[in-house]
């Protein structure tokens, strides 16, 4: 039987490659077959959580600022901004956003980028001070580049790219819904839930297509130029690369993988398993992952980061039960 983690299965069976046609116009959306987008598992009571637990509010999207190592965690209604000091948790600053937050991305430094519906929201990390960038349609994700430009995916599909002064310089369709946007050197990858695909954008149109598993939910990036797809219905971890699109790794992961994170100086990607309550920490090295680490977290891992400065690693409940803090020692105990 040929083992699931062989590089073959990125040209036979469930990973199927084909054109697509979106171009630059604006059209109603492709006729294509959809599913409901996969979810977290609904977590059960969970075991003592490895390192430190601290009070927050249930959190969907978790970032750790590059520049200032200050933690954005955005709340389940998404309409309010927690910036955390690591090294005074229990104090954090609040920011009341004006429209309801999606998902969060590193912005310029000392800046996070709050997608929200017919805006990117800047958000100062130190002081909270709020600005906007108007964007048509219900932004899911964004991506901002060296230059300054931001590449924004919206629900509706559409991939546009903006000049750092928020000038429109291209418009892409044609796929279902925009909700992770991967960018590795020149390439932009994007992660369609409703398709569970991800998909390379080409200059003027969108370019191939790979099938993302059963149920796919999110996907980071590593310095590698590696795209980490977390299949959350088949149980699967993913890793693309781009230019042209190839999958490169496929392996199962138990109790249903959601959240993402990479610790550049470990070279690890963590994940974190819903069903089990747990982050687990993979090497991706060798060719196929290995896992090097297991730790208990709090309820509901719906979402994790590192502390790239520190090696820290952040998790947070989804159903409020706190934010966690795994040093780099604990997580070695549990290796």
């Amino acid at each position: 039987m040929r083992p699931r983690g062989s590089v073959a299965s990125a040209l036979v069976g469930a990973a199927v490659l084909v054109l697509l046609t979106g171009c630059s116009g604006e059209d109603s959306g492709p006729d294509v077959p959809t599913r409901a987008p996969a979810t977290a598992a609904v977590s059960p009571g969970a075991a003592k959580p490895a390192g430190q637990v601290f009070p927050a509010a249930a959190t969907k999207a978790l970032l750790a600022e590059r520049s200032t190592g200050l933690l954005a965690a955005l709340d389940t209604a998404g309409t309010t901004l927690s910036l955390i000091d690591p090294a005074a948790p229990t104090t954090a600053r609040t920011v009341t956003l004006p429209a309801a937050g999606v998902s969060l991305a590193q912005g310029k430094p000392g800046e996070v980028l709050v997608a929200a519906p017919d805006r990117v929201l800047r958000v100062d990390a130190k002081t909270g001070a709020l600005t906007e960038t108007a964007v048509e349609g219900d932004v899911h994700s964004v991506h901002t580049r060296t230059d300054g430009t931001l590449v924004v995916g919206t629900a509706e599909g559409t991939v546009r790219e903006l000049n750092a002064d928020g000038t429109v310089t291209r418009t892409i369709t044609g796929l279902v819904s925009a909700d992770a946007i991967a960018v590795t050197g020149e390439n932009i990858t994007v992660l369609d839930r409703k398709q569970t695909a991800v998909v390379a954008v080409g200059k003027d149109a969108l370019g191939l297509m790979l099938r993302a598993g059963d149920g796919a939910t999110n996907a980071i990036t590593d310095p590698h130029g590696r795209i980490i797809v977390a299949d959350t219905a088949g149980g699967e971890l993913l890793v693309y690369t781009a230019g042209p699109l190839v999958l490169r790794q496929r392996f199962p992961v138990s109790s249903s993988p959601y959240a993402l994170a990479y610790d550049s100086r470990s070279e690890l990607v963590w994940v974190s398993a819903t069903l089990s309550n747990e982050v687990v920490g993979y090497d991706l090295s060798t060719g196929i992952g290995v896992e090097v680490a297991r730790l208990a977290t709090l309820r509901q891992p719906d979402a994790i980061t590192v502390d790239e400065r520190t090696g820290d690693l952040f998790v947070a409940s989804a159903a409020g039960e706190g934010l966690q803090r795994i040093g780099v020692e604990e997580r070695k105990r549990g290796q």
